[in-house]
């Protein structure tokens, strides 16, 4: 089968390097792709929003199934655009998708049908946030309620730093129309774990947990970024928190999605936070995470292929998902600067040190190859994935495959997984 992948980053670099394990498929197209994509797929210049150029496309190549990897397609209606041409798809439809796209209806939806999250509060008005939080309790986190490629997210410890952060994302709008609501949440302590999960319109099948870190710099300091390297599985994440959250919160979800009347089909990432009063949701994405594909994939035995026919089909019920008993580390190597200002165009030396090595990985995020080279075309630039038998393995390989690629400019955190060590 002839198999289309919407995207451009590592996610969907792991994704294809799933796809292309499937002894169902024959040839793999990505729009629009990267230089380490290229390796494994027929990279398209299409962009990932051009709709009906991908419908178009996805029509005269006889492709029997497009998996979308990005949230700005799946939140703009991709999915719909693909099945009113009778498209076979991988994702969630518009009316679906909003759980992710909308903060504030996220929020309102776990509200209404009793699913553990922070207490909160949305505004349409700068004025009427800033009143708010004069007499709030502090910490307090700001949310934009739209997309902000991860990074909307604001935590404040003063007044003084939450009317800033106010300014920041109503008036300033740094992140567009996505700061035109904002959600102002509880302050949450506790451990972050990310899950994965598979869902087909009413069964919901868990993936592996990992652990995200998304600030820039070491120690958790610094600005959020869409993910600084991560780990699978989470130690934190017991059987005890696995029972909770697929009575409380997983199943819950999907059941309140399909009762409002939109049925999701696709991916739903759990963002949670293990508190003192137990599992609560940060956040729901409705698609893989990035970075947390580069560890989660790399330890599914399953043919993806087969996972994302039967979401499609309402048959998920009839799958058992397997992972291998090891762990997983992913670094990121971004550029010096990120996620502000940084420089591009610098050549990536050392990748061949992953050809052939089975426990090692490069997926590749901001690449683009030029003149017979590949250079740094992005903040984040490269995911080195490494497996073990246990996390502390994982870890020191994933570290020291990361000093086997060079580039001017090269930057990561030196931290992830720490907490491995701690225990």
């Amino acid at each position: 089968m002839k198999v289309l992948i919407v995207g451009s980053g590592g996610r969907e670099h792991a994704i294809a390097w799933k796809a292309a394990k499937s002894s169902r498929v024959d040839k793999i197209y990505c729009a629009p792709g990267n230089a380490g994509i290229s390796e494994i797929a027929e990279c398209v210049d299409i962009g990932a929003m051009e709709f009906e150029k991908l419908a178009a496309f996805a029509k005269e190549q006889g492709i029997d199934l497009t998996v979308i990897g990005m949230d700005d397609p799946l939140v703009g209606g991709i999915v719909d655009v693909f099945e009113q041409e009778g498209l076979r798809v991988f994702g969630p439809k518009k009316n679906a998708a909003i759980l992710e796209g909308s903060k504030a209806f996220s929020k309102d939806l776990m509200k209404k049908y009793g699913i553990p999250t922070a207490g909160y509060e949305t505004f349409d008005s700068p004025e009427t946030a800033m009143e708010y939080l004069e007499t709030s309790k502090y910490p307090v986190v700001l949310k934009a309620d739209g997309l902000a490629l991860g990074k909307g997210v604001l935590i404040c410890n003063t007044k003084d730093e939450a009317m800033a952060g106010v300014k920041t994302l109503m008036l300033d709008k740094q992140f567009g129309a996505a700061g035109n609501t904002i959600v102002v949440e509880e302050f949450m302590t506790g451990r972050e774990v990310s899950v994965l999960s598979f869902v087909d319109g009413k069964t919901i099948k868990i993936m592996t947990s990992a652990q995200d870190h998304k600030r820039a710099k070491d120690g958790d300091q610094g600005l959020n970024t869409g993910g600084m390297g991560t780990f699978s599985p989470s130690p934190f994440y017991t059987e005890e928190i696995d029972e909770f959250c697929k009575k409380n919160i997983y199943q819950a979800t999907v059941d309140a999605m399909k009762a409002e009347g939109r049925e999701f089909k696709g991916i739903i990432f759990f963002g949670l936070m293990l508190t003192a009063e137990g599992p609560k949701v940060l956040e729901y994405n409705a698609r893989f995470g990035d970075p947390e594909t580069q560890v989660v994939l790399p330890r599914m035995k399953n043919d993806i292929i087969d996972v994302f026919e039967r979401c499609i089909d309402g048959t998920l019920d009839e799958v058992e998902l397997d992972f291998e008993d090891n762990a997983a580390v992913c670094v990121v190597l971004a550029s010096e600067g990120y996620p502000e200002k940084y420089e591009k165009g610098y050549e990536i030396h050392g990748l061949d040190n992953f050809k052939d090595k089975d426990s090692y990985f490069v997926f590749h995020a901001g690449t683009r190859a030029e003149n017979g080279r590949i250079v740094t075309n992005g903040g984040r630039v490269l995911g080195v994935t490494a497996t073990g038998t246990d996390l502390k393995t994982a870890r020191a390989n994933a570290y020291e495959a990361a000093k086997w690629i060079g580039f001017a400019n090269k930057y990561m955190r030196s931290d992830i997984g720490k907490a491995i060590d701690e225990g």
